[in-house]
C-alpha cells in the first residue's frame, strides 16, 4: 500500500470515529434512560448537583435541566448572567402560581408504596435556594420570597430562616427611612431566632456533650442588631449566648471571641 493509500485510509477512519462519537453525543443529549448518570427527577427531584457533562444534554428541556446547566454555570464557569436566567427559567416551568408544581407536605401510600408518579411534580428547593441567593442584593423582596416558598417544601431545613435574617438586615443597613430600618430588624430577629428553635439545646444534649448553646454566628448576629437597637440587655445576652456556643467549638472567625467578652463588658453585662 502506498504512503497516499496509508494516508486516505487513516482519515477516513478519523472521519468514521468522528461521526460515531457526534452519534453517541446526540443519542445522549436527546434519549436520557440508558444515561446512568441522569437520575429520574419523579416523584421527588434529586436536589443535588450532577456533572453537566455526564449528563450529556445539549438543550435543557425542562425544570430540572435548566437548573443543572445553572449550576454549572455559577460554580463552574463563574457566569453569573447565564445562572440568573437559566435559574429563571427553570423557576417558570417550576411554580406553584401557575400549576406547574405542588408543595408536598405528606405522603399518600399507593399499595403501600410512595406512588412513582405526582402530578404536578414536587417543587424543587435547590433551584429557590440559589435563585434566592443571587438576589439577595439585587431584589431582597423576591429573594425573601423564594426563602419562604423553600420553608414551604422543608420547613425543618436548617440555614433558610438565616437567611432570611440576612437578606432583613442587608435591607434594615441600606434603608433610609427609620421606621422601615426598625421594620426590617424587627423581621430580621424573628427570623433568626426561627432559626434558633430549629436546632434548641436540650438537657440530655447537655449531659452528654456538655453544649448549652447552639449556632454561634446566628447568636452573633442577633447581639449585633440589638446593639444597634440600644437594647443592651438583649445584646448582652446574645453575646453571652455566642460565648457559650462556641466555649467547645470554637468559630470560623475565632477574633469574635475575645470582641464579644469586650463588648459584653462595654455593654454593662455581668
Amino acid at each position: 500500500m502506498t504512503m497516499r493509500m496509508r494516508t486516505a485510509v487513516r482519515i477516513a477512519c478519523l472521519l468514521i470515529l468522528a461521526i460515531a462519537f457526534v452519534g453517541i453525543k446526540n443519542r445522549a443529549a436527546t434519549d436520557q434512560t440508558s444515561n446512568p448518570n441522569y437520575p429520574k427527577p419523579n416523584p421527588f427531584y434529586f436536589e443535588g448537583k450532577i456533572d453537566w457533562d455526564l449528563l450529556g444534554i445539549s438543550q435543557p428541556s425542562n425544570a430540572w435541566e435548566y437548573m443543572e446547566r445553572a449550576l454549572h454555570e455559577q460554580d463552574d464557569l463563574g457566569n453569573i448572567p447565564a445562572a440568573l436566567q437559566d435559574y429563571e427559567t427553570a423557576y417558570s416551568m417550576d411554580n406553584v402560581q401557575n400549576g406547574s408544581c405542588q408543595y408536598v407536605t405528606s405522603a399518600t401510600l399507593v399499595n403501600g408504596k410512595l406512588p412513582s408518579q405526582l402530578t404536578p411534580p414536587p417543587c424543587i428547593f435547590t433551584l429557590r435556594l440559589r435563585l434566592g441567593y443571587l438576589l439577595r442584593e439585587t431584589d431582597p423582596a423576591r429573594a425573601i420570597s423564594l426563602f419562604q416558598e423553600v420553608l414551604k417544601i422543608d420547613p425543618l431545613r436548617l440555614g433558610v430562616n438565616e437567611l432570611i435574617g440576612d437578606t432583613y438586615s442587608m435591607e434594615a443597613e441600606q434603608a433610609t427611612d427609620p421606621t422601615q430600618q426598625q421594620t426590617d430588624y424587627q423581621d430580621a430577629i424573628q427570623a433568626y431566632q426561627a432559626e434558633l428553635a430549629l436546632s434548641p439545646v436540650t438537657s440530655q444534649e447537655t449531659t452528654l456533650t456538655a453544649d448549652r448553646a447552639n449556632d454561634a454566628h446566628t447568636h452573633w448576629k442577633l447581639a449585633k442588631i440589638y446593639e444597634t437597637l440600644g437594647q443592651n440587655t438583649n445584646a448582652v445576652n446574645e453575646y453571652n449566648q455566642y460565648l457559650l456556643a462556641t466555649q467547645w467549638h470554637s468559630d470560623v472567625y475565632p477574633w469574635r471571641i475575645p470582641l464579644a467578652k469586650a463588648k459584653i463588658q462595654q455593654l454593662g453585662g455581668p
